[in-house]
């Protein structure tokens, strides 16, 4: 792992109507890293995800992916970038008439040219790298939440992407299976090299899995740092989120903390990625 920047978010804000999810927000990716952004419930770490797809365009501000800035992109150009992306959504968003082996194969199918039998390997490659095992022709009702989530993993890692993205991988699931995708997660990345991009507000996922970690609060980047920084950081925010406790600027309800006028806070980041 180095210090060279994959993904580059620079000052992107997003707002719908008057709500701004996203302000000012700046930070780097390095690459081979697992990196986790951290934020309480509605504080618009799905809308970050999104943005970062090209899924929602930012008024204001622009993303690097890998060497190319999303904004302005044609869609034929936006999807080329779009490849070296592999995605995976909660629940693993599988398509519920198809079998497991079809859910993974879905991207190869359509989008190479590839032969059934060398799908075959690919997904049979990929099946092993997840351990799912003996399950591919069961449709996605007939198993359990942690299997989808591996059919899922696998489905994202089929195109042989440079960077996953992960939407709250551990929702739904029990903390023991939470371990279980930690450990599939951590071992993944080393096998594969690719550089994993991971929201959730799992506190305890997060230190088991993240080289560095962001923490998003009433839409700005409180933080961006290693993880041994942020465990030691003496930010208030930083610190009532990362040791759960009840006491401190973050309040019940989002839209409650938002609307503090009180709270300013700065785009903070400790270390240097080379772009």
């Amino acid at each position: 792992m180095t210090n060279e920047a994959i993904i580059t978010l620079d000052r992107v804000s997003k707002s719908f109507g008057p709500h701004r999810v996203l302000e000012d927000i700046s930070f780097s990716v390095p690459r081979g890293s697992i990196t986790v952004v951290l934020g309480p419930s509605g504080t618009g770490k799905s809308v970050l995800l999104k943005t970062m797809i090209g899924l929602l365009i930012p008024e204001k501000g622009d993303i690097c992916i890998d060497g190319d800035w999303l904004v302005g992109l044609k869609e034929k150009e936006l999807n080329r970038v779009r490849r070296k992306l592999g995605v995976m959504f909660q629940d693993g968003a599988l398509f519920g008439s198809l079998n497991l082996y079809d859910n993974i194969a879905f991207p190869l199918r359509h989008h190479t040219n590839l032969s059934e039998d060398e799908i075959k390997d690919i997904v049979s490659e990929k099946v092993e790298l997840v351990g799912l095992g003996r399950h591919l022709e069961k449709l996605p009702g007939e198993i359990s939440g942690g299997m989808r989530k591996r059919a899922g993993l696998a489905r994202a890692l089929v195109l042989n992407p440079e960077i996953v993205l992960f939407d709250e991988p551990d929702s739904g699931l029990d903390p023991v299976r939470v371990a279980y995708l930690d450990e599939l997660v951590l071992s993944t990345q080393a096998r594969t090299g690719a550089t994993f991009f991971i929201i959730t507000h799992n506190i305890s996922s997060t230190l088991r899995t993240a080289d560095y970690i962001g923490l998003l609060f009433r839409s700005h980047l409180v933080r961006f740092a290693s993880k041994k920084e942020m465990v030691l950081c003496e930010d208030p925010i930083v610190q009532q989120f990362l040791e759960g406790k009840v006491d401190g600027p973050i309040g019940m309800d989002e839209m409650v903390d938002t609307s503090d006028k009180q709270y300013n806070h700065s785009n903070q980041s400790t270390f240097t990625v080379v772009p």
